[in-house]
């Protein structure tokens, strides 16, 4: 079993029915079991900033799929929800990444972990700090806290209240 952390979020339509549907799919996902999931945090868009904000958060989850069935499992998730692709870095319904699987290093053409831009992000780490400040990036050897206390990224990052309905539904 592989401890991971998954990314995920939505700025199009019912954002939060969105990721409480993966965050439910996640869970009923036989080879997946979820373990601790952040707050959702309401973000700036980043890369195309001529959209709506972002519901954001990170899930921690232990599995036993390798990380290529582990991506195609969260596109199939993706898909379920209805997730159309437009432009990079664009709106979305959901959209769910890995973040960190193990201590592993990957780079094929079709994933790379630990995700690539994780570390310049405020809105990963923020949500990935709060259940996970102790695990270590597997390629800067650093901590997620120290990684965001570093982090030189400005965009707003603030908590929703009243969503502790994740721990109560899902876990």
């Amino acid at each position: 079993m592989h401890v991971a952390y998954i990314g995920f979020g939505s700025n199009i339509g019912d954002r939060l029915v969105h990721i409480q549907n993966a965050i439910h799919a996640l869970s009923k996902t036989e080879g997946i079991t979820l373990q601790k999931i952040s707050s959702v945090y309401k973000t700036d868009p980043v890369g195309y900033e001529a959209q709506a904000q972002f519901l954001n958060g990170v899930a921690a989850i232990q599995t036993n799929l390798p990380p290529l069935s582990l991506l195609h499992t969260l596109k199939n998730i993706e898909t379920a929800i209805g997730r159309q692709h437009r432009i990079r870095w664009g709106p979305r319904e959901i959209d769910l990444d890995i973040l960190i699987y193990g201590d592993m290093c990957l780079q094929t053409e079709k994933l790379v972990i630990p995700h690539p831009e994780m570390h310049h992000r405020r809105f990963v780490l923020v949500p990935l700090a709060e259940i996970a400040p102790d695990v270590v990036h597997p390629i800067f050897q650093e901590t997620i806290q120290t990684l965001l206390e570093r982090l030189e990224d400005d965009k707003s990052v603030s908590e929703l209240e009243s969503i502790g309905l994740f721990e109560t539904c899902f876990l």
